[in-house]
């Protein structure tokens, strides 16, 4: 069964940088589009970041645009998320995700991804 696993959420203060990870397991990922969704109390899971299967394509949220970084490591099944200039509104459950094998497009909307990990908390003080 395919599973992603979040990991390297915290607290930080503003200004900050923390490195999330998403290890992927019990299937193929290299022929997967990628990405990174949070969701704040109260709201809606909201995009943040797309990678394409080979890394050489990338999206980003305006929100995060500058600030984050999106990169996968095929070798190691590992994706990740470089997140600077950290602000409060950041603060979040941030999601990894995958969309079906061999579909390349970007996409920004959960509906188009399939595999879910269980999520990690960023908290950023002010």
């Amino acid at each position: 069964q395919v599973q992603l696993v979040e990991s390297g959420g915290g607290l930080v203060q503003a200004g900050g940088s923390l490195r999330l990870s998403c290890a992927g397991s019990g299937g193929t990922f290299s022929n997967r589009v990628m990405g990174w969704f949070r969701q704040a109390p109260g709201r809606e899971r909201e995009f943040v970041a797309a990678i394409s299967w080979t890394g050489g394509s990338t999206y980003y949220a305006d929100s995060v645009k500058g600030r984050f970084t999106i990169s996968r490591d095929n070798a190691k099944i590992t994706m990740y998320l470089q997140m600077n200039s950290l602000k409060p509104e950041d603060t979040a459950v941030y999601y990894c995700a995958a969309r079906n094998p061999g579909l390349p497009e970007l996409r920004i909307t959960t509906g188009d991804y399939t595999v879910w990990g269980q999520g990690t908390q960023v908290t950023v003080s002010s």
